[in-house]
């Protein structure tokens, strides 16, 4: 099973707004409580930028596989403020896909813990679509891979 959950968290270093783990079938980000949208959205994009570049996720669009090394449409998730009025009234967030991209639309307004609680269940709804996959040490972990291994030693 894949997951990427998003946590606000008060313990990070100075300075720093966003941190992101990886494990086998999950991401975890962690976002300092006190940002604001403008500046953990920034923060956001750039850490995805920078994880995506050495990680194995990988998605299937229509019948291509693509990774964050594509030539022609890397992987890449950008947050952005909805600054259209593209959110409907009382959405805090909205998760979009093309090939390639995700982006994810943001409540200007949503302090860190509101933007949290509206992300992670919409997260796990569009993991839910199959289309995404992990490459992590030999395995492929997908939506229907097992959430822990037995690997016997």
């Amino acid at each position: 099973m894949l997951r990427v959950v998003y946590e606000a968290t008060d313990d990070l270093k100075p300075g720093q707004l966003v941190t992101i783990g990886e494990d086998r079938g999950i991401i975890t980000v962690r976002i300092r409580r006190t940002a604001d949208a403008f500046d953990y959205t920034r923060a956001l994009t750039e850490e995805l930028d920078k994880f995506l570049a050495g990680a194995e996720w990988f998605q299937l669009w229509k019948s291509t596989i693509v990774s964050p090394q594509s030539s022609d449409c890397p992987v890449r998730v950008v947050y952005v403020l909805d600054l259209d009025g593209d959110l409907e009234a009382g959405e805090f967030v909205k998760i979009r896909e093309h090939q390639g991209l995700v982006k994810i639309t943001v409540d200007p307004d949503a302090d860190v813990d509101v933007f949290v609680a509206a992300l992670n269940p919409a997260i796990e709804k569009f993991l839910a679509g199959g289309q995404w996959f992990q490459h992590w040490q030999g395995e492929i972990v997908d939506m229907t891979s097992p959430e822990t291994v037995n690997v016997e030693v």
